[in-house]
């Protein structure tokens, strides 16, 4: 079908200056668009147009210009776009590079039925998209105006059953509105008009307080009753703008296409007063009805892909009305993730699970390199946990949801146990390599994890030195007393302590010189940029002197290139790590050592080779 649409659909052109005519015409005649009709003023257009009427199919799209002479071109795009009573007709307004084309003119437009506005093209690379999404648009249209006339046609040829069934399919039995699937297929065509023509619009997420009081009490049959009188309710409230859908037992959703916020609350909390304000009547009983109302916005720069990610913002605005007290009207805040971290905890929960009980987690090594010297002091053991196609998770997508969920203390005892009996399996030649341990902010605070430390090490035989556990500034921070109490516990047995993130908050400098910790590892954020940033270069040197005044090692994470290893080198770091030295393997190196001077020479080579 939309290899026949340029041949067998028009373009009007109205446009009054001839070279800016000729130039459109040569764009789209090389294009392949040559049934072309022109216009130089209102008066003409309406000659012109005024066959088409009741053809509204054999006009394809409008070319108006928006320096018309005697004329408001935002009146004429409405009555040119509505030729056979809807807005069927794609319209482009074409405006001088003079005028700025911003959202509140692109906002104006939209309310006049113009499906965009864009300057006077030069190539034809800038106007084709347009006009080829245009014609898609409307055949879109076309079709869906077709099918409806059909189902009408068919109701009326004895087709009745056949008919109800299709019918059935994008409507709602009990209210006669639109279904879930009829609303995703008008969410579809939004989404396109929003993302290529920037046209605005809002979901509602309509959700009845009181509807189970009512059902339980009454009974169904005064329950279905409910919900057609207030769908009737909400379409006596709105225009021809919205479309209905009853998507759950007591849930409605609203589209409204062309709105913006400010007007999307508005009608909403009319919809609500509305509600609010209707007694619904069973018998002698009176039931007072209220809602919630979530309201998710549909603009270009929040790039919806799917009707499913609209309609859960809207849920979940109306899920926290419902929370904040119920009978009123929320807008989803795209920086409230409360709800939608719910949701994501909801699908990882059984996948941790599924990995706890069949051991589908792996620990990766990762070298500490000690740069006075290059030789590896010990390594870094991190966790990672097989995903659904065997790839390796990192801990930033699953161990966040085991804090929240109750699951990371299954985690804590899972790394320590097996990391313990990798390092005792390890063969002779590698028995005095030491090895950090990461534990959770959780895991200091319980009593669960030292007794499995203990029987760990007295079962193995490994020297508890080799044994460094890790814990972030913020956590030892957070609960100072009893997570000391815990370290110095862990430490009598012999093993070491680490402070990660160290920086983060600078709240730690005010505990650090009493806590019981060996290393101090500089906050990766201080690292990244540490080459250029100056400020970061102040702050590190700073660190690295507190750490050693304390009596304490500091280690750098994140080395990732040798510009970032000169400056450490020269700030007096004694360990790095990172990139640049070693990536995470479930192998450790076969060498034992880095060459610090190597890696720094090789950079002063590519310098040397740029330089000439």
């Amino acid at each position: 079908m939309t290899e026949q649409i340029p041949k067998q659909q028009a373009i009007l052109i109205i446009e009054d200056e001839v070279s800016r005519l000729s130039r459109l015409q040569d764009i789209l005649s090389a294009g392949g668009y040559r049934n072309l009709i022109c216009a130089s003023s209102q008066e003409q257009a309406f000659e012109l147009i005024r066959p088409y009427q009741g053809k509204v199919d054999e006009i394809g799209m409008i070319f108006l210009s928006y320096g018309l002479p005697q004329s408001d071109p935002l009146k004429l795009s409405q009555v040119l776009t509505t030729l056979d009573g809807h807005d069927a007709i794609p319209l482009i307004l074409l405006a001088d590079k003079a005028i700025t084309i911003n959202d509140e003119l692109m906002a104006q437009c939209h309310k006049a039925n113009a499906a965009t506005m864009t300057h006077y093209p030069t190539e034809g690379k800038h106007l084709m998209p347009l006009v080829e999404l245009a014609f898609a648009l409307k055949s879109e249209r076309d079709d869906r105006i077709q099918s409806e006339e059909k189902l009408v046609r068919e109701l009326s040829e004895r087709r009745i059953m056949e008919a109800r069934l299709q019918y059935l399919v994008a409507h709602d039995e009990l209210t006669g509105l639109s279904n879930r699937s009829g609303l995703e297929k008008t969410l579809d065509f939004a989404i396109l008009r929003c993302n290529n023509f920037k046209q605005h619009g809002a979901l509602l997420d309509i959700d009845l307080d009181q509807f189970k009081v009512v059902n339980d009490i009454e009974g169904h049959e005064a329950g279905d009753r409910l919900l057609v009188e207030v769908a009737t309710l909400i379409r006596s409230t709105l225009d021809n703008n919205a479309f209905i859908a009853r998507v759950g037992s007591n849930l409605f959703q609203v589209f409204i296409s062309k709105t913006a916020e400010k007007e999307a609350m508005q009608l909403a909390e009319k919809i609500r007063l509305t509600i609010d304000e209707f007694d619904f009547k069973s018998g002698e009983n009176i039931y007072n009805i209220s809602a919630s109302i979530g309201v998710a916005m549909l603009e270009p720069l929040k790039l919806i892909k799917r009707p499913s990610e609209l309609m859960s913002r809207a849920n979940h605005a109306c899920y926290s009305a419902k929370t904040l007290g119920r009978n009123r009207v929320n807008l989803f805040e795209s920086d409230n993730d409360e709800l939608i971290s719910i949701r994501e905890d909801a699908k990882w929960v059984p996948k941790i699970r599924h990995a706890l009980s069949e051991d589908l987690f792996k620990i990766v090594f990762q070298p500490v390199v000690k740069l006075s010297n290059g030789s590896v002091s010990h390594y870094e053991t991190l966790l990672r946990m097989i995903g659904d196609e065997s790839e390796l998770l990192r801990p930033a997508q699953f161990i966040p949801v085991a804090e929240r969920m109750g699951l990371i203390h299954h985690i804590d005892l899972w790394v320590v146990s097996h990391a313990i009996d990798h390092i005792a399996g390890l063969p002779k030649t590698q028995e005095n390599i030491c090895f950090t341990i990461n534990l959770s902010s959780h895991a200091l605070q319980g009593d669960y994890l030292l007794p499995v430390i203990k029987q760990k090490l007295e079962s193995t035989w490994i020297s508890p030195s080799r044994l460094t556990f890790e814990i972030t500034e913020t956590a030892a921070v957070s609960n100072f007393n009893k997570t000391r109490e815990m370290v110095s516990k862990i430490r009598a047995l012999g093993c070491r302590f680490a402070l990660d993130d160290f920086g983060a908050g600078f709240s730690s400098f005010n505990y650090i010189k009493n806590f019981p910790v060996d290393y101090l590892k500089i906050d990766g954020q201080f690292i990244n940029n540490l080459a250029v940033d100056h400020a970061d270069q102040v702050l590190v040197k700073s660190m690295i002197e507190v750490a050693h005044s304390l009596g304490k090692k500091a280690i750098a994470e994140y080395v990732s290139n040798a510009e970032i290893l000169r400056v450490l080198k020269e700030l007096g770091v004694d360990y790095v790590q990172g990139y640049l030295l070693g990536k995470p393997s479930l192998e450790l190196l076969e060498d034992q050592y880095v060459s610090i001077d190597g890696l720094l020479n090789k950079s002063l080579d590519i310098e040397k080779l740029m330089t000439h």
